[in-house]
């Protein structure tokens, strides 16, 4: 499995959702292209993994963070998606 900035992809996925990673092109640059493929995979995994998890019923701060990490989750796909198509590249 590949790395990047001495993390692995798996953590960054899991960076991202928890908010302390910001995905933009300035972060995705230093990437290669099968690097990005691989964190766009690993980012669509962990979205499905929190998705496939117990829906927190009555728990309003509980719903709020689960739509909060998918959101942010949904947007670095977004953003990974439209940069790569900016370099030319199919990421699936």
């Amino acid at each position: 499995m590949a790395n990047a900035r001495g993390k692995s992809l798996k953590a960054i996925a899991q960076d991202i959702s928890e908010g302390y990673v910001s995905v933009n092109p300035l972060f995705l640059k230093p990437f290669s292209d099968e690097a990005l493929k691989e964190l766009y995979i690993e980012v669509g995994k962990f979205q499905v993994g929190i998705r496939s998890d117990k829906f927190p019923n009555g728990d309003m701060l509980a719903i709020r963070m689960r739509n909060l990490r998918l959101q942010r989750l949904f947007s670095a796909q977004m953003i990974i998606r439209n940069f790569a198509r900016s370099k030319r590249m199919i990421l699936v």
